[in-house]
């Protein structure tokens, strides 16, 4: 069964995105960024290519010819190519298919509108049983 962790009090979605996202890099797991938003989409590719000056997160998006070599991919739609080991969302609501992987990571800021989406897909997740890890970046900041 799919893990979720909810990383909330983000102070910028996409750098915690970014930071998560060279985690899984090191750590050799493929990670599909799920961002419907094709203009989030748009920032956080560009984020991924200047996020970290001594780092590199090799990156493209899923339907690019270079998907299938590539250990992060953004994805703006429903089809997600396999075998991916983790989801992250930076969707309002639950992503589509994500019991298909192993992890799901929910980046949640600091705005009520976005900590009122997120509520809603941990009540979603809870209801259905999945077993849920809670994050506080605040707490990490101090």
């Amino acid at each position: 069964m799919t893990s979720i962790d909810f990383y909330f009090n983000a102070g910028d979605r996409l750098q915690v995105a970014c930071r998560l996202a060279g985690k899984a890099c090191a750590q050799k797991k493929k990670l599909l960024i799920y961002a419907p938003d094709g203009e989030q989409a748009q920032r956080l590719d560009r984020l991924l290519w200047t996020w970290q000056a001594l780092a590199f997160v090799p990156h493209c998006f899923a339907d690019d010819a270079l998907a299938a070599d590539t250990p992060v991919l953004i994805a703006r739609g429903a089809d997600a190519p396999a075998p991916y080991e983790v989801l992250l969302n930076l969707s309002p609501e639950a992503p589509p298919h994500f019991e298909r992987f192993e992890r799901l990571l929910e980046v949640v800021g600091a705005e009520e509108e976005d900590r009122k989406a997120a509520r809603a897909r941990f009540a979603f997740y809870k209801q259905r049983g999945y077993a849920i890890a809670n994050h506080d970046l605040a707490a990490t900041r101090e």
